[in-house]
Order: structure tokens, then sequence, then C-alpha cells
């Protein structure tokens, strides 16, 4: 019997999602939560052998979970189950080494499917989605103008970073008109997404 941690913020798709992978004979669904802060904490209890975890959680991400799940319990294998289709989103799933990324409108048999690969050892990968994020590019940002990006992506302003980093203020505004010139963005917000969507800001 696989058992299974799930995280799913969305109520009804969790109770469904229960439903189906409960309904395979060599699956069990030990712990269910929408709440990315208790992953860590009940796969130590319940001792999943794969967690299906959503990006977009509260209390923490999904991605962020998953990265202290395989610190604190390496055995239980992480599977993606998202919305988000972006190549650099699963670029930033795999640099934190989960063992699968499926999209939530993947038919239900590929979901059990994807369990039962990750339980075995193995990768599952929309295939789609792989080949797009293979094919992305490399990021156009130098490391200081990623580090000032990912600092106003947090809500510092341009001051705060300039402390934090030791720079003038003049010099962090001056990185991030660069960095916007660059990503053909429109404004900061606009570089913040785009770079996100890239994979290039984690």
């Amino acid at each position: 019997m696989i058992r299974i941690l799930l995280a799913e913020d969305m109520n009804m798709v969790r109770g469904a999602l229960v439903a189906l992978l409960n309904l395979e004979a060599d699956l069990e669904v030990v712990f269910e939560t929408e709440r990315g802060d208790e992953i860590v904490d009940m796969a130590l209890k319940h001792r999943p052998d794969v967690a299906i975890i959503d990006i977009d959680l509260p209390g923490l991400d999904g991605l962020s979970a998953a990265v202290q799940l395989r610190e604190r319990l390496p055995s239980c294998r992480t599977l993606i189950l998202t919305s988000l289709g972006r190549p650099g989103t699963l670029r930033r799933a795999l640099a934190a080494q989960v063992s699968g990324y499926l999209l939530k409108d993947a038919p239900p048999k590929e979901l059990a499917e994807a369990v039962r690969r990750v339980a075995a050892g193995h990768r599952a990968v929309d295939p789609q989605l792989a080949l797009a994020a293979w094919g992305g590019s490399e990021s156009p940002l130098t490391e200081r103008e990623t580090e000032v990006l990912a600092l106003a992506a947090e809500g510092s302003e341009a001051p705060e970073i300039a402390s934090l980093l030791h720079l003038t203020t003049g010099t962090v505004r001056n990185y991030l008109t660069t960095v916007v010139t660059k990503l053909n963005a429109r404004n900061r917000v606009d570089a913040i997404r785009i770079a996100r969507d890239s994979g290039w800001l984690l």
C-alpha cells in the first residue's frame, strides 16, 4: 500500500482528489491538509511514501515545503500537483528536487500512475511542460541584478535594498531600471512577474 499525504487548499478539489486516490486498491491517503506549514510535521507523524503538494498554499508555499520535507524525511517522495503550467515554475520545482510535477487538468488515471512512479523512485513530469522547460532560455540578468530584483519582489524599497546590499540608493535604482530594460518589462512589478514565470527568481 502506498501511503499518501495530500496538501491542497481548495476544499472541493482536495475532497475529490482524496476520493479518487482512495478508489485505487494500492493507494491510501493517510493525511490531508490545506496548509503548507503543516506538511513537514504531519509527514513526520504519518510517514507517507508520497506527498502530493499544490504550490499555492497558505502558511508556506508548496515548493518551500517540498525542500524542507526532503531534508527532514528523505524517504517521502514529492509530487507537485498544480494549475501552474509555466516552464519557469517547473524549473523551480526540479531545482527543489521534487520527484514529480503534474497539472491539475491531467486525467485521474495519470495522477494514480504518477504516484506509483514516484513511489518506485522514478520521475513523473508532464511531457509537454518538460519540453517547454528544457527549451527555456538562460537569464539575461547578472547575479547582482537578480539579487536586487529578488529583494524588490519581497516588497523591499530601494533604500532598504541599498542598506542590505551595502550599495547606494541610486545604484539600486539604476539596477532596477536596467532589469526592467533587459526584460522588456513595463515596470518593476512586470519585471518580477517575467522573471518568476521564466524561473529566474525563486
